[in-house]
């Protein structure tokens, strides 16, 4: 308030030394504009304004007489007013800087659901650039299941596509989708990184990391490799009830959601933020340099293994590949699968052509569905072989032999 006193005292001290000069008196201005503090700078730049506006006129009215000399002050005064009153608005609208959160946390916030929960896939130029003999690439089908599965174009909003590299950023920004650029500290992640390759390993341990800083920042995710396809929305088949920290799929399911014996796949699970699911992922990540030939899906196997779970006091739960289905074992049912994910393959390309032929089988599946007379056919549906992914586990020991 002192301020805004302060000011309206100059600007009327201004305004009545202005007036007087203009007009032919000797009235100085200079103490109006002496003294002003830097809070109160913006507001002087409207009495500075009159005062140049004035000067002007004062030229002019040399050669007028001095009732149209006056009016014309008057008409100055008049827009000084109002580019005082515009100062002293924008100064109040800028008294509360609203500081820009960094990039991650901006995408975060944007992308995540009421509940802070955000579906996270990581890409590099490998799964968002056609290679020349291709006709599309995992992103496409990966978004291609979105497009295509039940009630799952609405989580395209919720979906936060990280990039490894600069060209599977500019790939994720030309198709509008909701986009993180991953700093690397210099590492080429760009190719394709060949199963179990260092490369790989290095990317997988990276992934890792990040996702330590998602969950520290408060925000639940669901993490999927994009040679995941969404057929329905995995939500309805995932628990809603807090306590559950982690959920995450099987190679092969057992029989029993809490068995600790099961092959778990780091391709897809649900984890919430809390200490101890930090804890987990911190500790994780903390064995990357003693794991030498393991991947980080290993290292949390073996974990798990030797009692994390308990350790932590961690809730968690095994996938049913019923639901979550993947080439490793195939659902028996295509009326209850919401996911289908490309596990147990060495290759992009043999990803692809497979994944190509789940897309096949799932509109086929829909087309018939489509159809009460046909209701018992559907029950009856497969899945089509992996030939891919079968033939590059062959291509991959006739080299090492």
């Amino acid at each position: 308030m002192e301020g805004e006193a302060r000011y309206y005292l100059d600007s009327s001290s201004a305004s009545s030394g202005a007036m007087g000069f203009f007009c032919g008196a000797e009235v100085s201005n200079s103490s109006a504009v002496e003294d002003r503090d830097d809070e109160s700078l913006m507001m002087g730049l409207g009495s500075r304004f009159f005062v140049g506006f004035g000067f002007t006129v004062w030229i002019f009215c040399g050669v007028m007489v001095v009732d149209d000399c006056e009016l014309m002050v008057v008409a100055g005064w008049l827009v000084a007013s109002v580019f005082q009153k515009e100062s002293l608005s924008t100064l109040s609208n800028t008294t509360n800087i609203h500081v820009p959160q960094d990039d991650l946390e901006e995408a975060l916030s944007k992308t995540s659901m009421a509940d802070k929960t955000v579906i996270i896939t990581i890409i590099n130029k490998a799964y968002a650039d056609q290679d020349i003999k291709a006709d599309t690439t995992m992103l496409d089908l990966f978004l291609e299941s979105f497009w295509l599965g039940e009630n799952t174009r609405p989580l395209l909003e919720n979906l936060l596509i990280v990039a490894m590299d600069q060209t599977a950023y500019d790939r994720c920004l030309f198709r509008r989708l909701n986009c993180y650029m991953l700093k690397t500290d210099g590492l080429d992640f760009g190719g394709e990184k060949v199963y179990m390759s260092e490369d790989f390993i290095k990317m997988m341990w990276r992934r890792t990391l990040f996702l330590v800083e998602v969950l520290k920042r408060g925000y639940n995710f669901i993490f999927t490799d994009t040679d995941v396809m969404w057929l329905r929305n995995p939500l309805v088949r995932l628990s809603t009830n807090e306590t559950k920290d982690l959920q995450i799929s099987t190679d092969k399911f057992l029989g029993d959601s809490q068995s600790e014996k099961h092959l778990i796949n780091t391709g897809f699970y649900y984890i919430r933020s809390n200490n101890k699911t930090i804890k987990l992922l911190e500790k994780w990540y903390a064995m990357k340099d003693n794991s030498t030939g393991q991947k980080e899906q290993d290292v949390l196997l073996n974990l798990i293994g030797g009692g994390i779970i308990r350790e932590l006091n961690l809730s968690v739960r095994f996938l049913d590949t019923l639901y979550f289905s993947g080439f490793c074992q195939d659902s028996k049912d295509l009326r209850a699968v919401a996911t289908v994910h490309a596990n147990c393959c060495r290759s992009i390309s043999a990803k692809v052509n497979d994944l190509k032929a789940v897309l096949r089988d799932w509109k086929r599946f829909k087309k018939y569905n489509s159809y009460k007379r046909l209701a018992n056919v559907t029950a009856n549906l497969g899945w089509s072989f992996h030939w891919g992914c079968y033939k590059s586990w062959k291509v991959a020991n006739t080299a090492m032999g």
